[in-house]
């Protein structure tokens, strides 16, 4: 390569990183080979761990892996990535008739700038802005269902009962659970199953947003309310949510002063912007959770009364891991497979008497801290077996003591069981795996390379399955 050449592609690198749009671009093997610091910025992921690795394990719901296979570009498409809706286009690059680059790029702050921008021109709901525009999500990738929420125990299946009955109605739910249990899932659920299922699904973290500002988060302002205001104005999350279900979580950590605003809109069906003076109507189911003793603070004055009697319409206790410990060697299996997966390994197990030593811990994080666990385990542990003594080390070092929650004696008959739970879950999960992959390889005639890319998985893993399932 000449002086020119070199300078050449010094001038393109930095277009691309000096770009307001997130840009990632990947060669003909999936690998990622640029990605920009707006791109970096948005995902917290660094340009380092990113360059090499295959686009999958780097990037949430990506497709560029699938347009590289097609050749057909996606544009205005709308894709998930790091919880928010993002739009994205994503353009092969040819060279002598064959695709040998795809471009990803990042174009909008989220799908609200897209509404603002399109309903300039178009007096058009959203609805038909998002079906002329493509910008649907396939339905296996942004539904959440109680299916998919693991477990088997009678806590968990009495949980899921009564959210299929709350999500035929039209009530509010306040879900109450310790932090890490899964209150967003069941929220997401819930509204799946719901007469709102076609709308938005907005979540909001009331304890992450200052106080300052979750009034503007939540209503929205017009242009110029206040400094550093959006041009035009900005909607709020109860405007996105319309014909939908806004999810606010945290209500517990909300301010005595915002919480008046939001019981004016549950009984007027209306919010105002900040800076703002004609109302807008908002047609919008509410779900709230919360960690906290909410009825105590009631009793302290620091929650509303009036308000807690609107949201707790319907009750849903998600209970703790301690609880349902007869969920915690589906839930073990479950994670160690899939971040076997993330990390293109083969697949570790647990041996009894280790499944026996996190079986006696009390899980005070909950799921959240289980899939801490496992994935550290997976990352430090190099054997395909985890042993108990492994499962001792890893806690070691992050000072946790394996305290056993019921007498030894009975760690025999659990060891029995849980080997009987693992070994049904694992045969049905090697059917279900064993038919996805042979759908794949009926699709693509048999090409493995094609295979793999339509399920999202390295080659290698491919061949893993192929030999473990004897196809």
């Amino acid at each position: 390569m000449n002086n020119y050449q070199e300078h050449s592609l010094d001038i393109l690198s930095t277009i691309l990183d000096s770009a307001y749009e997130g840009i990632v671009v990947v060669n003909e093997s999936a690998e990622i080979i640029h990605f920009n610091d707006a791109y970096s910025r948005f995902t917290g992921i660094k340009k380092a761990e990113a360059l090499g690795q295959h686009v999958t394990k780097i990037i949430e719901n990506t497709r560029l892996h699938n347009v590289l296979e097609s050749g057909i570009p996606e544009r205005g498409s709308l894709q998930i990535i790091n919880g928010q809706e993002m739009i994205v286009h994503r353009i092969p690059i040819r060279k002598d008739g064959r695709v040998i680059a795809v471009i990803g790029m990042l174009i909008f702050e989220g799908v609200s700038e897209l509404y603002k921008i399109l309903e300039k021109h178009q007096q058009t709901d959203r609805k038909s802005i998002i079906h002329s525009n493509n910008l649907v999500i396939p339905e296996e990738k942004r539904k959440i269902t109680l299916e998919k929420i693991i477990g088997k125990s009678d806590k968990i299946a009495q949980t899921k009962q009564l959210a299929r009955k709350a999500a035929k109605t039209l009530a509010t739910v306040l879900i109450t659970g310790e932090s890490g249990t899964g209150k967003e899932l069941f929220a997401q659920s819930i509204h799946h199953l719901s007469p709102y299922c076609d709308g938005p699904f907005i979540s909001v973290n009331c304890a992450a947003i200052p106080d300052h500002l979750l009034e503007s988060e939540l209503f929205g302002y017009e242009d110029g309310a206040f400094t550093g205001a959006r041009k035009g104005g900005k909607p709020g999350k109860f405007e996105l949510a319309h014909e939908g279900t806004l999810f606010l979580d945290e209500i517990g950590d909300m301010p005595l002063s915002m919480q008046s605003k939001i019981l004016r809109v549950l009984q007027e069906k209306e919010g105002i912007r900040v800076g703002g003076v004609k109302p807008y109507r908002t047609n919008t189911r509410i779900i709230t959770a919360t960690n906290k003793a909410i009825e105590q603070m009631v009793q302290q004055g620091t929650f509303r009364e009036d308000l807690y009697y609107r949201l707790n319409i319907i009750r849903l206790h998600i209970p703790p891991l301690r609880e349902r410990k007869e969920d915690i060697p589906l839930l073990l299996s479950y994670y160690i497979e899939e971040i076997c997966q993330k990390y293109n390994i083969s697949t570790k197990q647990l041996t009894n008497k280790a499944l026996v030593q996190l079986l006696s811990y009390e899980w005070p994080g909950n799921i959240r801290e289980l899939v801490n666990i496992v994935e550290r385990m997976i990352s430090l542990v190099e054997k395909k077996e985890i042993s108990a003594s492994d499962v001792s080390l890893l806690f070691n070092q992050t000072s946790i003591t394996l305290q056993p929650s019921y007498p030894m004696v009975e760690k025999l008959e659990i060891d029995k069981q849980t080997s009987t739970i693992f070994l049904e879950l694992k045969a049905e999960k090697k059917l279900e795996e064993r038919e996805i992959i042979t759908n794949a390889l009926k699709e693509t005639n048999g090409n493995k390379a094609k295979a793999a890319r339509k399920l999202g998985i390295h080659r290698s893993t491919l061949y893993d399955k192929l030999k473990q399932f004897n196809l």
